[in-house]
């Protein structure tokens, strides 16, 4: 949702959806997606799937933000990659998991070492966000804050009851 407030560009994939091994993105993130293409692969690493890549490439973006369903694998692979070819790549640290917790740390340990830049989830709406004057998108801002944990937001006056 942040990513449609703030036009910033979506590439979803997903990894053996055709195979019939794995389903679809999660409903719960779907109906946020509507519109938006998904790369199905068949590698664990979304950078070695050329349609990805491309359209990854056609954002036109040098910055970018990861997410991923595995901390060790899905995200530490095309991050890694992404940062050889010179993006510069920000993890999402609290919106991906590992197989356990010691396996997400040392992913993301990996990848900061590698060059990569940790955030939260809460840490990226304000960066986006950046300016209370852009009174545009903050009450969207102050709803994926609270949403996502944020009580400040109550007390700003942007209760959503």
């Amino acid at each position: 949702r942040a990513a449609q407030v703030f036009n910033v560009p979506i590439v979803l994939s997903t990894v053996n959806v055709k195979t019939g091994n794995n389903k679809e993105t999660v409903p719960q993130l779907r109906k946020y997606l509507e519109g938006v293409a998904s790369y199905d692969r068949t590698s664990i690493n979304a950078w070695e799937d050329k349609e990805f890549v491309e359209a990854v490439k056609a954002t036109g973006r040098k910055k970018l933000v990861f997410t991923a369903l595995w901390t060790e694998a899905c995200l530490t692979f095309p991050v890694l990659d992404a940062i050889k070819e010179g993006f510069e790549v920000y993890i999402v640290a609290d919106a991906v998991g590992g197989t356990s917790k010691e396996a997400h740390d040392a992913a993301i340990r990996r990848m900061e070492q590698a060059g990569a830049h940790s955030i939260s989830t809460v840490q990226w709406f304000c960066e986006l966000q950046r300016d209370w004057a852009r009174g545009e998108t903050v009450p969207q801002f102050m709803d994926l804050f609270i949403q996502t944990g944020g009580t400040a937001g109550i007390q700003f006056g942007y209760d959503r009851d």
